[in-house]
């Protein structure tokens, strides 16, 4: 396999991870273009990072880390995400964030962590243990699960139930799903793509989308669905078969980044 085939291969879940990082797929984007920029320019970087999915990391934790990226303008609508985003980047520790994402969310063992940002192993549970004091911190919300697998389903809501929030309903189908919103509003959506009718978990978050601007959890089986890069891709994505902790942690990030407050 080439280098850039190699680079390729991990691309689109660094990007996931730049995404749940910085708060939006715009900055996240141009921080994942910086460390591929400077890949290009490097030789030896580029031969470094094309070893192993943790070279990658820490090649953009290091890019990450200067801050020294100009961002691209907003629109409206990323302006103030961006905006709550960074009000909330603000209460809570960078590398403390890091790890915690590193973890669970990119599924990194104590000393590939420790190799990405430079620390050591009893360090990395230092800081994951400290990122999640201060995430659980947040206000707790109710939560629509759109799942079709009732195992599953149930497995959601009673992990949902142990951290303090509300589950207003549960949908197997597209249907059902707006069905429940309509009724119940809720502040943070888990959601399948592929369900049990054959309906899309996509287009029904899309329709749920236009009555509220409500951070989504998608959980699948088919990353590769949305992980496309031809429209925008969800910040929070979590493959199954998952870790109850892999999606603990995408809630407290969802919640960190997106508004909890209960929708009128």
């Amino acid at each position: 396999m080439s280098v850039s085939d190699q680079i390729a291969t991990n691309l689109p879940y660094l990007r996931r991870y730049a995404r749940a990082l910085t708060g939006s797929q715009q900055s996240g984007d141009t921080y994942v273009r910086a460390t591929l920029e400077a890949a290009l320019a490097d030789t030896a970087l580029r031969d470094e990072i094309a070893k192993n999915r943790a070279a990658l990391y820490g090649a953009f934790t290091r890019i990450w880390s200067t801050g020294h990226v100009e961002e691209q303008g907003l629109g409206d609508s990323g302006e103030r995400h961006e905006q709550a985003a960074q009000t909330r980047l603000a209460r809570i520790a960078p590398t403390h964030r890091q790890a915690l994402l590193l973890t669970t969310v990119e599924d990194f063992s104590r000393d590939e962590t420790s190799s990405i940002l430079g620390v050591t192993p009893a360090d990395v549970d230092l800081l994951v243990d400290q990122a999640i004091a201060e995430i659980d911190a947040e206000s707790t919300t109710e939560v629509l699960i759109i799942e079709d697998e009732p195992l599953i389903s149930m497995q959601l809501e009673g992990l949902v139930s142990e951290l303090g929030h509300k589950v207003v309903g549960t949908a197997a189908t597209h249907a059902q799903a707006v069905e429940i919103f309509e009724r119940h509003p809720a502040g943070l959506v888990l959601a399948d793509i592929q369900l049990a009718d054959g309906s899309s978990g996509i287009e029904a978050v899309e329709d749920l989308l236009k009555f509220a601007d409500v951070p989504v959890i998608f959980i699948t089986a088919y990353p590769e669905r949305l992980l496309t890069g031809e429209r925008p891709e969800p910040t929070y994505l979590v493959t199954k078969p998952f870790q109850e902790a892999t999606v603990r942690a995408a809630i407290s990030q969802a919640l960190f980044f997106g508004s909890s407050k209960p929708l009128a």
